[in-house]
């Protein structure tokens, strides 16, 4: 099993563009993997790790409603935004700037073929990521991601997650606002929950920003440590 790692930083890339690239990686490993079992052959298969930072978008998961969009094209234009109907799980998200968005792109036959785990694990990356910012993550029953406060009249979410998996390959992954304008939230209701309310790191910490590269290499120690994978850092590609 190939536990090594491929990590990019995007930085700042436009969603189109960056999902495009990851159907390329996805792409490339469940070929290889069809062509292992086709022929009999036994081709290592790689992993990736893309941490991106996205232009104002919106994003609706497959089983989402368009409704839970509370604007329309000409409004979005207004707020320099975007929107995508795409193939990941979940309902409707937003991604921009002063977020940390990671799309691990794993063959998860390389660490162990459980998507509820997986998508443990990713929350765990964030806990114990905000754990060393002193902040208290926590998990809600029947609702992914990572929230803060749950059971309380003051939950509120500060990390959402939706992926899509074939062929035990993952891809999309988690968005983590760190130093978000939390406004972009009130044009959507986030993730279809009505009741909730959505935060970020720097608001948490009462700070005007928070180091993101900071915020990302502690995500990548815990996601190391977490699925006892190598890290292997490359130059942006695309």
């Amino acid at each position: 099993m190939n536990k090594e790692v491929r990590y990019q930083d995007l930085g700042h890339m436009d969603y189109k563009a960056c999902w495009d690239y990851q159907e390329q990686l996805f792409d490339e490993i469940v070929g290889l993997k069809i062509k292992n079992r086709r022929e009999g052959t036994s081709l290592s298969t790689p992993n990736h790790l893309l941490f991106v930072e996205h232009p104002h978008v919106f994003t609706l998961g497959k089983s989402g409603d368009l409704s839970n969009l509370l604007v329309n094209e000409s409004q979005l234009a207004d707020r320099n935004a975007t929107f995508y109907k795409i193939n990941r799980g979940g309902d409707i998200t937003y991604h921009g700037p002063g977020q940390v968005v990671g799309y691990p792109i794993l063959d998860l036959d390389n660490f162990f073929t459980d998507i509820h785990k997986y998508l443990r694990f990713l929350e765990e990356i964030v806990i114990l990521t905000l754990a060393d910012y002193g902040i208290k993550g926590e998990r809600s029953d029947g609702e992914t991601g990572v929230w803060l406060d749950v059971g309380t009249p003051f939950a509120r979410k500060i990390c959402a997650m939706g992926v899509r998996a074939s062929r035990w390959v993952t891809m999309h992954g988690f968005a983590f606002n760190i130093n978000t304008d939390l406004g972009y939230f009130d044009l959507m209701i986030p993730c279809g929950i009505k009741d909730k309310s959505v935060t970020s790191l720097n608001v948490e910490l009462g700070k005007e920003r928070v180091d993101e590269e900071e915020v990302k290499q502690k995500l990548l120690n815990h996601f190391e440590s977490l699925f006892k994978a190598t890290l292997i850092r490359e130059e942006k590609t695309v």
